[in-house]
């Protein structure tokens, strides 16, 4: 009779183990967000599938198509997404743009402050952006990105592009960085 105890215990607690795995399977990335102290705002609505590498942090998210949404400026999502999640960060991010005036930045990282201030940091290259941590409180509508006429055109610039992204980070920070000409016209 102990051997049988045993062996229900040992069943019971193998199928609770496999309960268990499958809670977690069932996860979903804004619930990764939240383990990470991260906002689960950072993503939009219409995630079709992602993938997460726990002793990494390591992630990719799959939308169901390039879209954009708005908080304070219009932020693109192309289909995948990909970065390694910290607590209170993500690093390593790619596919996420910000919208700065007319220009397209890569967004590199993310990051909140621990303890939190209330603010969430966009590091796009040369310019920290800071938001109101309450635009990211829950996931937003993601309207489809529109591609321009010719958006086959093999000419047009990809937002993607590093060596685009640096040139348009040196020119932001010549424009915004540098003191202001003063011309005096006349005598």
């Amino acid at each position: 009779m102990d051997r049988r105890r045993r062996l229900l215990l040992l069943l019971l607690a193998a199928v609770a183990s496999l309960l268990a795995g499958a809670a977690a399977d069932g996860d979903t990335i804004y619930d990764h967000l939240r383990r990470y102290g991260l906002p689960i705002g950072l993503f939009p609505k219409g995630i079709t599938d992602y993938s997460i590498d726990p002793a990494t942090g390591q992630f990719r998210v799959g939308l169901t198509q390039p879209c954009n949404a708005r908080f304070e400026n219009e932020v693109h999502y192309d289909l995948n997404v990909s970065g390694t999640l910290q607590f209170g960060a993500i690093g390593e991010l790619s596919g996420i743009s910000a919208q700065e005036l007319f220009l397209w930045f890569p967004v590199k990282g993310i990051r909140v402050d621990v303890p939190s201030s209330g603010v969430i940091h966009f590091d796009v290259g040369v310019v920290d952006k800071q938001f109101s941590l309450s635009l990211f409180e829950s996931p937003p509508d993601c309207t489809a990105a529109v591609e321009p006429e010719g958006g086959d055109d093999p000419d047009r610039p990809d937002r993607n592009d590093p060596q685009l992204a640096l040139h348009v980070q040196v020119l932001t920070y010549l424009c915004f960085s540098l003191p202001p000409i003063r011309l005096r016209l006349g005598s």
